[in-house]
């Protein structure tokens, strides 16, 4: 599958290619045209493409040299392209250029297909000719794509989602003209990665999606699922980042897109139309326990501080969290056993001054327990909103979700807000949440910490330790709380660098299990040398950008 992507990735990069280069093109089968773009049309005076579908290439370039251009035809057909560019002397009186042209064939992606390119500007300077039109600029073949995606992976239902730039960012246009071209390839890159379906560019800052499913309410859940895109985001281009807001609606396809203009239909009518909403029901249920006890939160110690860096940080965050600008990203677990396919762990961040801050390592948060206890009801709403919705797709999705210690040791309505939750989520699981602190900020109140983590367990949770294993109180920690998992710290991560360090990680992780049988996780496996040295320590769950990316929405990497 990856390389049929690269393939069709590929093709459409030189048909993007001969296209910015002012060339004609067409496919050819067997000798005969199967296809033309309208540049191919008019250099050889055709009106519509039915016109020329079955018709013989040498019927219509009509090569002065017969015989050589046969010879040298049948190899290029035979994968010689090495002999693909040549010049053609045409006896056509159609040709709306001088002799010779200049040919090229190309692979195409079709079987035993070839494409042919002419370059259609003359060489004499000032009289360029260009016969290239308002719609072949917006890459006029896409309807034709997404047509023979859709007779290669045919589904039940299918829908055109359109993500177009909501605003441009101005400063993208101070800079250099190569940083305002990768900017919008960019964008594209982006959007492969966030959704793992076909996608094709309309113009440029507009990309199409395929979106397909085997019913209307899993293609409904799919929709959902994309509207945490639409959020403010970040796009690294030349190692510095810029501002990218998008647009997105989307049209259900009805049957076959018919031509140019039928897909230009369905592009107006995607761009008009908004994204399906969570039913209202949940939203409003969810929304009433955002309430924050605030007679829970006098605590003279724990004032926020007065310095400039940061309380402008707080207050930026705060107004993030107000206007629902906070990140949540999913990261897919890979089960071992192959039992829980569905768990993922939910990080948090925010936009500060055009850079990403982590929630679970910012210390300023500790300093305002109110805005830490807020922020971590809200990412736990917003990521059941996302856990409701795609448990349609998959039943058995699970969430691990990231928290502070705030709210474990100073909101005392806490657990009933967990139980709340995992009654509107409405899970056949018994424990859809786990819910996950650091190891550091537990033991330093140990005997509360189990307090509170026996009271979450009674009202439904389940409870594990991040960046687990790396200090002098670890094993004491793992014998005294009441736990399910652990989550090893990156400095435990890296020891599966080497064979050797990966031996003494499993030492480790042999006397973890001897204390106590947790679910053990390694994360950041961020290269293929991690991933597969993970395989040979006793850790049930590993994750990492090898296997999947954090996104910001949850999908599963399996089924694409």
């Amino acid at each position: 599958q990856h390389l049929m992507d690269e393939l069709e990735s590929a093709h459409t990069h030189a048909q993007s290619l001969v296209h910015d280069s002012n060339k004609a093109i067409a496919l050819i089968q067997e000798g005969i045209h199967i296809h033309a773009n309208p540049e191919y049309l008019q250099l050889f005076g055709i009106k519509n493409e039915e016109d020329i579908v079955g018709l013989p290439l040498l019927d219509l370039l009509q090569p002065k040299d017969l015989n050589d251009f046969k010879l040298r035809f049948k190899k290029i057909t035979q994968g010689q392209f090495d002999l693909g560019r040549l010049e053609v002397t045409t006896l056509n009186d159609h040709v709306s250029i001088p002799n010779p042209l200049k040919i090229e064939f190309l692979p195409a992606t079709d079987e035993d297909a070839l494409q042919i390119t002419i370059d259609i500007e003359t060489s004499e300077p000032g009289n360029i000719t260009s016969v290239a039109t308002e719609k072949s600029i917006q890459k006029p073949n896409i309807y034709q794509q997404i047509n023979r995606t859709i007779t290669k992976q045919p589904s039940h239902i299918n829908a055109l989602v359109l993500f177009s730039l909501a605003a441009f960012p101005e400063n993208i246009f101070e800079t250099n003209w190569v940083t305002s071209k990768n900017y919008f390839s960019q964008i594209k890159e982006f959007l492969k990665e966030q959704t793992h379906v076909p996608l094709f560019k309309v113009s440029p800052g507009i990309v199409t999606g395929l979106f397909q499913a085997e019913s209307q309410a899993k293609l409904e859940s799919k929709l959902i699922g994309l509207s945490s895109l639409t959020k403010p985001q970040l796009l690294t281009v030349n190692q510095s980042s810029y501002p990218l807001n998008l647009r997105i609606g989307y049209v259900i396809l009805d049957g076959e897109i018919r031509d140019e203009s039928h897909f230009e239909q369905f592009v107006s009518s995607a761009y008009n139309t908004a994204l399906p909403q969570n039913a209202p029901t949940a939203e409003l249920e969810l929304k009433t326990h955002l309430d924050i006890p605030t007679l829970e939160l006098h605590h003279p110690e724990m004032k926020p501080s007065n310095s400039l860096p940061e309380s402008s940080l707080i207050k930026a965050l705060e107004q993030s969290l107000d206007r629902g600008e906070i990140h949540l990203k999913y990261q897919q677990l890979y089960d071992k056993q192959d039992a829980n396919l569905y768990t993922y762990e939910v990080t948090s961040g925010f936009i500060f001054e055009n850079s990403w801050k982590d929630l679970s390592s910012l210390r300023e948060l500790a300093e305002d327990p109110e805005l830490s206890i807020k922020l971590d009801r809200w990412i736990l709403v917003e990521s059941c909103k996302q856990l409701h919705n795609f448990i349609t797709q998959y039943p058995e999705a699970k969430l691990i979700v990231n928290l502070n210690k705030e709210v474990l040791f100073h909101d005392r309505t806490f657990p009933e807000f967990i139980s709340k939750l995992i009654t509107i989520v409405r899970s056949k699981l018994t424990h859809p949440l786990i819910l996950q602190f650091s190891e550091e900020d537990l033991t330093q109140n140990i005997s509360d910490a189990q307090k509170h983590i026996t009271q979450l367990r009674q009202f439904g949770a389940e409870v594990s330790l991040r960046d687990f294993g790396n200090s002098i109180y670890s094993e004491s920690a793992l014998r005294q709380l009441d736990i399910n998992g652990l989550t090893l710290h990156h400095t435990l991560t890296t020891m599966l660098n080497t064979e050797q360090s990966t031996q003494e990680l499993q030492e480790k992780i042999k006397i973890f299990h001897e204390i106590k049988p947790v679910e053990i996780m390694l994360r950041e496996l961020n290269d293929m040398t991690l991933f597969a040295n993970a395989w040979n320590v006793d850790a049930r769950f590993i994750q990492g950008d090898y296997f999947q990316k954090k996104l910001d929405h949850l999908i599963d990497v399996q089924d694409q």
